[in-house]
């Protein structure tokens, strides 16, 4: 993660210190997340064959915080570990859009994005799983 998303990321845990969300690291950087792709999509719009995959980026990423905050709105622990498993499969999209954009965002970017994809994939596996074991084994 780039320095300035760093500083973003204080910026975001500052503003939403009083929402129980911001205690999950995985949500703040799907915030961050969906800010890169918010800058990056610029460069997808200057091209006609870019547009779609900038719109379809926009909308995966934007899913991945979002199905985060409907999952924990839901209030029981099954629906918050089926939305995460949404933001789980929005954030592996979004990876799949870098690359097919990768023509027009470069090598190093495409790249970079695409490790956070990844890290971000990650840390929602294990909000996954700690949520996913406060759900009793016969309502999984």
């Amino acid at each position: 993660m780039a320095s300035h998303e760093t500083g973003l990321e204080d910026q975001i845990r500052q503003r939403f210190a009083s929402d129980p969300l911001a205690n999950y690291p995985a949500y703040l950087r799907a915030l961050v997340f969906f800010d890169a792709a918010c800058r990056d999509s610029d460069r997808l719009m200057a091209d006609p064959r870019g547009r779609e995959i900038a719109r379809q980026l926009i909308r995966a990423a934007g899913s991945v915080s979002a199905n985060f905050e409907e999952g924990y709105g839901r209030g029981t622990a099954r629906d918050f570990a089926y939305h995460l498993k949404l933001s789980r499969g929005e954030a592996r999209e979004c990876k799949g859009w870098y690359w097919r954009g990768r023509r027009w965002l470069g090598e190093s970017l495409t790249e970079l994005r695409m490790r956070d994809a990844d890290e971000l994939i990650g840390m929602l596996v294990s909000v996954i799983g700690g949520v996913e074991r406060k759900i009793p084994v016969r309502n999984r």
